[in-house]
């Protein structure tokens, strides 16, 4: 997540930036940064959720496979 965050907080600075400076582009970017970093932080949930789920599938197969034996 440290990732997306480090996006959030850099695309959050350069958004200010534009708007102090009047830089719309800049702003445009640093808007851009900031869905980026969100998309990270939920890919990543993503798939933390998935390993979670994979492990829980083991654990369960493992089990019916031992109650087989």
């Amino acid at each position: 997540m440290a990732e997306g965050m480090k996006d959030k907080v850099t695309g959050k600075a350069k958004e200010v930036a534009g708007e102090v400076s009047g830089d719309n582009e800049l702003k445009a970017e640093g808007r851009a940064d900031q869905a980026a970093g969100k998309i990270k932080d939920f890919a990543e949930k993503a798939m933390d959720k998935a390993e979670e789920a994979s492990e829980s599938v083991k654990a369960g197969v493992d089990k019916i496979r031992k109650e087989l034996k």
